[in-house]
C-alpha cells in the first residue's frame, strides 16, 4: 500500500502522539477528536508534543466528530484510539468511510478487537497491543513520556485476510515505536490486560502516579496478585501466554512468574516517576474509566470468588465514579483490606 490515507480516530494523549509521528513522517493523516477545545487548539497552534528530550510542534489536519459526515474519500487505515467502551459507536461512525480493503485497528486497552469485528467485519478488523506513557490535560498539548524509541506495539488479525494486512499497519506504526506482528492477537492483548489489571486502576484508586503508588507498603504485592488473577483468567478464557514488549526472557512456561515479569517490565521500561495511568487521568477529567473492560473482564471470566482482588478493585472504582469516594492515598488501607 503506497502512502495510505490514515484516520486517527481518538486524538487523546496516545492518539495525538502517534498521529504526530505519522504526520511528521509524511503520511496523509486525519485526526478525528471529540474534545472541541483540543481540535481548535490543534488547528490554531499545531499539536505540541513534549518529549523527554525535545518539544515538537506539528501542523496537523484535525476535525471534530460532527465533521466526519462531511468527508467523502475513504480511509485505507483507521487507528481507533478512543476508550474501549467507546469502540462500537466510533467504528459505526467511520464505517461509511471504509472500502473493502480498509484496515480498522483497535489500538486500545482491553479486548476491543471483538467490538471492531462486530461492526466492520473480521477481514477488516485488527487488534493492537500498545505500550506508551503519555499525559494530556491542556488542549493541543501532549506530554509524551515514552518517545518512539521507548514505545512498543504488537499488531495482528483474526482471519487470513486481516492478518495479511498486519504488515502494512506495522510499517505505518513503526514511525511511532517498535512494532511486532503477532499470529495470536487475542492472546497478546490478554498479556497487556494482565499488566493493566495489576496497575492501572489499583494505582488510580490511590490518586497517585504509578511510581508513587508502588512504593506504598503492600501495594506491590497487591498488584502482583491482581496480575496473577488476570493471567489465570487469560488461560481460563482459552488463550495462551505470549511474549510482549520484545521480552526475550519471557517466562511463558510459568504463568504466575510471567505475570510478575510483565508488571516489572512496565514499571522499569515504560514509566517515569510522574506517570499517571490513563484511569487516573480519566478521573482527574471527570470521565469514567475502563475498569469494566479490564478488571471487570477478569472477574467475568473467573468469578468474584476466584478473582477477589480484581472484584474489589471494580467495586472501589465504582464508588469513586459514583462520587462516594475520592481517589486519594488514604484509600490504601481500604484497597489492601481484602
Amino acid at each position: 500500500m503506497s502512502r495510505p490515507r490514515v484516520a486517527v480516530l481518538g486524538a487523546g494523549a496516545n492518539g495525538a502522539g502517534i498521529g504526530a509521528d505519522l504526520t511528521r513522517a509524511g503520511h496523509d493523516v486525519t485526526f478525528i477528536e471529540q474534545w472541541p477545545d483540543h481540535v481548535e487548539a490543534m488547528r490554531r497552534d499545531g499539536l505540541r508534543v513534549e518529549l523527554p528530550d525535545e518539544v515538537q510542534v506539528t501542523r496537523v489536519n484535525a476535525i471534530h466528530l460532527c465533521e466526519v459526515a462531511t468527508l467523502r474519500k475513504p480511509f485505507d487505515i483507521v487507528l481507533v484510539l478512543v476508550k474501549a467502551y467507546d469502540t462500537r459507536w466510533a467504528c459505526e461512525l467511520i464505517r461509511p468511510l471504509l472500502h473493502a480493503d480498509s484496515a480498522v485497528v483497535g489500538v486500545q486497552n482491553g479486548m476491543s478487537i471483538d467490538d471492531v469485528i462486530d461492526i466492520v467485519g473480521p477481514d477488516r478488523a485488527l487488534g493492537a497491543v500498545i505500550e506508551i506513557s503519555a499525559n494530556m490535560f491542556i488542549p493541543g498539548v501532549v506530554e509524551r513520556q515514552s518517545p518512539p524509541s521507548k514505545s512498543w506495539f504488537a499488531v495482528g488479525g483474526t482471519t487470513p485476510t486481516s492478518q495479511s494486512r498486519a504488515a502494512a499497519v506495522a510499517e505505518l506504526l513503526s514511525t511511532a515505536g517498535t512494532v511486532e506482528v503477532t499470529d495470536d492477537i487475542r492472546s497478546s492483548k490478554w498479556m497487556k490486560l494482565v499488566v493493566n489489571a495489576a496497575e492501572l486502576v489499583p494505582s488510580a484508586i490511590l490518586g497517585l502516579p504509578l511510581g508513587d503508588a508502588v512504593q506504598v507498603p503492600g501495594m506491590r504485592a497487591f498488584m502482583a496478585e491482581a496480575g496473577r488473577e488476570a493471567i489465570r483468567a487469560c488461560i481460563a478464557d482459552g488463550h495462551r501466554l505470549r511474549p510482549i514488549f520484545g521480552m526475550l526472557d519471557a517466562r511463558v512456561d510459568d504463568p504466575e512468574a510471567y505475570a510478575d515479569q510483565l508488571i516489572n517490565a512496565v514499571l522499569v521500561d515504560f514509566t517515569l516517576p510522574t506517570t499517571r495511568t490513563t484511569v487516573l487521568q480519566d478521573w482527574m477529567k471527570g470521565r469514567r474509566s475502563e475498569v469494566a473492560e479490564i478488571n471487570g473482564l477478569v472477574v467475568s471470566v473467573l468469578s468474584p470468588e476466584k478473582a477477589p482482588l480484581n472484584a474489589w478493585v471494580v467495586e472501589l472504582a465504582r464508588r469513586i465514579e459514583a462520587g462516594e469516594l475520592r481517589a486519594e492515598a488514604a484509600n490504601a488501607a481500604l484497597l489492601l483490606a481484602t
